[in-house]
């Protein structure tokens, strides 16, 4: 029996312990008042539960308390009861992530105040670097050329936060920082912890979760939330940033005439086993995304027309300000011409509102002879007038602090927002396209032809303009539904611009049909538009995502085949030599383990920076990361630095999913570092020499060696023993998450027992929430130990990786990350949900041992014992909080097992949905 926690992270130093005082100040604040709370909203005898859990856990850290004493704690305790518990301990866990968000930035104020060199991964620490480096200017503009860095927000069962409880978070927020900059009087302070505490009652009588599944429509509304909290700010301050920067590090080259970084949406768009996912889904998604950002103008520019009420008598304006304002004919103000000006160009937006939505926006104004701005450069160029005569005027002061956010903002979102992609599984296009074709007279069974007899078939409809699909054609519910969704997304196109709706993402692609099939969908819709010499237009990237381990080995070769096509080749042409290609982590991951996947990632990449380099093709990644590490998550930074050279070349696409998405956007001081982040990487990755490795054949020959090792232990586990399925099925919360009202996805993409068909997120989150995080590791112990054991002088080698080869450090550090919130003790508890003794005993042993091992590799390759020694701030969080999730954890296994002994009282229900979001609130990133 395994009692107690691994002794596998120290507590902090004693200088570190004094550093993170006011960390601890802060939560023993909130958790204070959450307690009071609780006893003044429950009674004595729910705060004393809850008390009574708080202590036993902190006792079986200190080894004073075995773990099977502290579920006895629950085995009587009421389902009533228990939902106050959880409820405490979950909003215990967001409080604590509200302070450690809050001590992060009073470091990192600590740090900037001291003078300190800026960290690495901020924008202030890039520019230095690149400066030094001595690049040309022609090198500097070759390399970013159409540069983009695209955010893409997905869904996650875990992050629809009701907005109530954001809201009072961000208040709570508030009020923290004010106590912590100024001196408060007594009365003072008593209204800043009465303010905090009518929050934390706010929380406590909040329904955390929804009691209905969550619909399609709140994802995309909790997607728009993160503009007004802090994107439609920060976004737009970044790239004039980097543009201002860069242009005075390089005068002369013309740099990122386009805003470089831009938003990225997947939600209404992303069908892959999502039925839910309809054509009016998609018209939902860019109606409300394009809504959204014309809202936000109009209130920037109301905002405006009160601040600039500068008089013509008092400030000098030019011809071309005076002419927009005279367009406004009815407006009196005749002294002040910028507020005429604005009034005009608020009156053409909202025409502009009015004919994409058939409706008048809120406190709506009607300006004689306004018509609609046909695209936002038509805006973009009256903001223009509107600020070259503030300048002109000795106003850049007021023009750089009240306009420019604006224009920044039309350049980086458009009327469109953020662009969203379109993803289907390469099965249903297949089965979709065999439908059409045999309605047309194509083909009766085009199904059952060869490859290659695929593609010419392909390639010949791809070059006529006929339409195949007419009135009167039957299809199936499915291939009604594809052809309807594609459609929907061209008529976004016609109405917010081709950048509604930019690409076209193609799961479990294997080959060049797959392609070409996508391309006829699209040639349906009417957005592959063939033209008379052979060629052709499409306004949708078609973007293969190559997933399985097998996929990504092929993946060149898939692209090099297509490229081939002279059919094809002239539509990547058409897009300025653009192909995009997403990589899949978690399906990789799932497939064949921790390691294999990630070298599996990196050697995909290699492959296609060299079809890229053979066809003088521009190649743009997108990474497919999740927000565990079993699903490619870990900090941003490291892993763009840890992609091999050539991989980035300015560009990037790189998901954000979960329950990070909130850690990264919920404010905009989260969201600058973050995106800063990102896009300092991007820099740093495509302009300087990061790679570390003096002989990267061998490097690469060495990981081939280990990640087949991995692949294999992994393998033995999860593919070949007997029964792990139904271990992982009883000993997890999987098949709980797949019949709770989680999320709007179905756990699978279809109705069977196999691991390779159940998604990613509930595969990961399981064992995340059963603490044992095995996609993140498992197999790598195993795999350095074998190759070790055979020639003792490999272990030098892994440790010259691990210092020199940003990809080797990243791998080992996330790997390190994810066994640090790992907890076998309590992962015992759920093993024993599995009644087969034996089997328990087999498979919970063997992942035992792997843990020790990887443990112990870790050690020898870092010289640490300590698994977060360069991760202060996680070592923090693990050693503060983690106790706070023990009786979480202990409730949910307790509410596990009356339920499946078939107590159907609905609160058991909710109860384990509770601990579930608690736990993931807790874990910060566990699906």
């Amino acid at each position: 029996m395994i009692d107690q926690p691994a002794p596998m992270v120290s507590e902090a130093s004693e200088e570190g312990r004094a550093a993170t005082e006011p960390l601890r100040d802060d939560i023993r604040l909130l958790g204070g008042i959450l307690g009071d709370v609780v006893r003044e909203q429950e009674g004595e005898r729910v705060f004393e539960l809850v008390e009574q859990a708080r202590k036993k856990a902190f006792a079986v850290r200190r080894q004073e308390v075995d773990r099977e004493g502290f579920a006895e704690l629950f085995h009587e305790t009421s389902t009533r009861d228990a939902l106050h518990v959880i409820r405490a301990f979950s909003l215990f866990a967001l409080l604590a992530n509200l302070a450690e968000d809050l001590h992060r930035e009073r470091r990192r104020a600590v740090h900037t105040g001291a003078g300190e060199p800026p960290i690495d991964g901020s924008l202030a620490a890039t520019f230095p670097k690149l400066q030094a480096a001595g690049l040309a200017p022609s090198e500097v503009e070759d390399a970013l050329r159409d540069a983009t860095v695209v955010p893409v927000i997905t869904a996650h069962p875990t992050e629809t936060r009701r907005r109530t409880v954001f809201e009072a978070q961000s208040r709570i927020k508030r009020t923290m920082r004010t106590r912590e900059r100024m001196t408060l009087t007594e009365q003072e302070e008593r209204d800043a912890l009465r303010d905090i505490k009518i929050q934390i009652i706010t929380l406590w009588q909040t329904a955390l979760i929804r009691l209905k599944r969550v619909q399609i429509e709140d994802e995309i509304e909790v997607g728009l939330r993160w503009f007004e909290a802090s994107l439609f700010e920060v976004m737009p301050r970044i790239n004039a940033q980097v543009r201002r920067e860069l242009n005075q590090l390089y005068p002369g080259a013309d740099l990122l005439p386009e805003p470089m970084l831009r938003a990225g949406s997947w939600i209404g768009g992303d069908r892959d086993g999502n039925p839910n996912v309809t054509e009016s889904v998609v018209a939902t998604a860019s109606r409300r995304a394009s809504e959204t950002a014309i809202t936000h103008y109009l209130r920037e520019l109301d905002r405006l027309e009160v601040s600039l009420s500068l008089s013509r008598r008092l400030a000098a304006t030019d011809d071309d300000l005076l002419e927009l304002a005279d367009l406004n004919t009815e407006d009196e103000r005749d002294d002040e011409p910028y507020r005429r000006a604005l009034r005009w160009i608020r009156g053409r937006l909202e025409e502009t509102y009015v004919a994409f939505f058939g409706r008048r926006a809120d406190a709506s104004i009607e300006v004689a002879g306004a018509t609609a701005y046909l695209e936002p450069d038509e805006l973009l160029a009256d903001l223009d007038v509107v600020d070259n005569s503030l300048r002109s005027g000795h106003d850049s002061l007021l023009a750089d602090a009240e306009l420019a956010g604006l224009r920044e903002a039309v350049r980086t979102f458009g009327f469109h927002l953020y662009g969203l992609d379109l993803r289907q599984n390469s099965d249903v296009h297949e089965e979709t396209v065999a439908e059409v074709f045999a309605w047309a007279g194509v083909h009766p069974d085009y199904a059952s032809l060869g490859e290659q007899e695929k593609v010419d078939l392909l390639v010949a409809e791809l070059g006529s303009r006929r339409p195949l699909v007419g009135r009167g054609a039957e299809f199936s519910d499915q291939t009604r539904s594809e052809l309807a969704i594609v459609a929907a997304a061209a008529d976004a196109v016609r109405t917010f611009g081709p950048e509604a709706i930019p690409n076209y993402v193609i799961s479990m692609c294997t080959s060049v049909s797959d392609i070409l099939e996508c391309a006829v969908l699209l040639k349906e819709a009417g957005l592959y538009v063939p033209d008379d010499e052979g060629g052709a237009t499409c306004s949708v990237n078609i973007v293969p995502l190559f997933e399985t381990i097998e996929d990504l080995q092929v993946s060149a070769t898939t692209l090099r085949s297509a490229l081939a096509l002279p059919a094809y080749r002239t539509l990547v042409d058409s897009k300025g030599g653009l192909q995009e290609v997403m990589l899949g982590y978690s399906d990789s991951n799932k497939d064949g383990g921790y390691l294999a996947a990630n070298w599996a990632l990196y050697r995909a990449e290699l492959d296609l920076v060299d079809v890229a380099t053979e066809f003088a093709i521009r190649l743009r990644l997108f990474h497919g990361r999740g927000g565990t590490v079993g699903r490619g998550g870990g900090p941003s930074y490291d892993a763009i630095l840890a992609q091999p050279p050539g991989a980035v070349r300015g560009s990037l696409r790189l998901t954000e999913q979960g329950e990070i998405i909130a850690a990264k956007y919920a404010e905009p001081a989260l969201a600058y570092r973050n995106l800063e982040a990102i896009v300092s990487a991007t820099l740093e990755s495509s302009l300087l020499d990061i790679e570390g490795l003096d002989d990267t054949d061998q490097a690469y020959r060495d990981l081939d060696e280990l990640a087949a090792l991995a692949r294999e232990a992994y393998s033995d586990l999860v593919h070949r023993t007997d029964g792990f399925v139904e271990y992982f099925k009883t000993s997890t919360p999987v098949a709980e998450i797949g019949a709770l009202n989680i999320g709007s996805r179905p756990a699978s993409r279809k109705p069977t027992e196999k691991i390779s068909d159940l998604r990613a997120i509930p595969w990961v989150m399981s064992w995340s929430l059963a603490r044992i995080m095995l996609p993140g590791w498992y197999g790598t112990g195993t795999a350095v130990q074998k190759w070790i054991d055979e020639d003792e002088s490999r272990l030098e080698k892994l440790q010259h990786y691990y210092r020199d080869w940003p990809f080797f450090r990243s791998v080992m550090s996330n790997l390190a990350q994810v066994m640090a919130k790992s907890d076998l003790g309590i992962a015992e508890r759920y093993s024993h949900l599995v009644e087969d003794e034996e089997l328990r005993a087999r498979v919970f042993g063997r992942i035992v041992d792997e843990h020790a091992r990887t443990v112990k590799v870790f050690g020898q390759i870092t010289g640490h014992d300590d698994l977060l020694w360069d991760n202060t701030a996680l070592k923090r969080s693990v050693f503060n909080r983690f106790p706070y999730l023990e009786p979480l954890n202990h409730l949910q296994v307790e509410l596990l097992k009356r339920y499946r002994a078939g107590d159907e009282d609905e609160q058991v229900r909710r109860g384990i949905l509770l601990t579930m979001n608690g736990l993931a609130t807790a874990l910060r990133n566990s699906g």
